[in-house]
């Protein structure tokens, strides 16, 4: 099949415009100070827009209990 209009250059660089790839932007939480991703909630302390999302030491105690469970059925 043949193309019935080709694109210029010029049309084809406006639409591949959009198509570059953006830094992602970081700020500090309000909670502890870390440095996080925008509009996520914070993995060091679990707070997304001053409030406990996130319950981090239940996390934690929860796959040391089940690595420890993992290690003893070995």
């Amino acid at each position: 099949m043949v193309v019935r209009m080709r694109s210029t250059r010029s049309h084809t660089g406006n639409r591949r415009s959009h198509h570059a790839l953006e830094e992602t932007s970081f700020t500090k939480c309000e909670n502890c100070k870390a440095l996080k991703r925008r509009h996520t909630v914070c993995a060091s302390c679990g707070f997304y827009r001053g409030k406990k999302v996130l319950d981090l030491v239940k996390k934690t105690e929860k796959k040391q209990k089940k690595a420890k469970a993992k290690e003893v059925s070995k």
